[in-house]
């Protein structure tokens, strides 16, 4: 079982930077593909970034491509979601999750574990 708490949300105007970070429990986060979905009201979860168990591969939904960055710390257990340029279009509930494989990293049914999410609003 893996337990994740995501924290770093907050209100920002546009233009701005926010970091996200995910703290996973148990003894298996490295073995574990990460991810960062997000929800806005009224729309469908959707993928953000993901990140492979060594952290080599990264990868990106178009929409953030080059504003956002995955990185992770498997000695801390940790993901962290760096935003920068930060759009009204981001606004929404940020949540991590984890994978026990790799197969579907864009889908929300490709991830075991997820965390309860923290807001993200930004401003115009």
């Amino acid at each position: 079982q893996v337990q994740l708490v995501e924290s770093g949300g907050g209100l920002v105007q546009a233009g701005g930077s926010l970091r996200l970070s995910c703290a996973a429990s148990g003894r298996t986060f490295s073995s574990n593909t990460m991810g960062w979905f997000r929800q806005a009201p009224g729309k469908e979860r959707e993928f953000v970034s993901a990140i492979s168990r060594s952290g080599v591969s990264t990868y990106y939904a178009d929409s953030v491509k080059g504003r956002f960055a995955i990185s992770r710390d498997n000695a801390k257990n940790t993901v962290y979601l760096q935003m920068n340029n930060l759009k009204p279009e981001d606004t929404a509930v940020y949540y991590c999750a984890a994978a026990k494989t790799a197969i579907t990293l864009r889908a929300p049914g490709g991830y075991d574990y997820w965390g309860q999410g923290t807001q993200v609003t930004v401003s115009s």
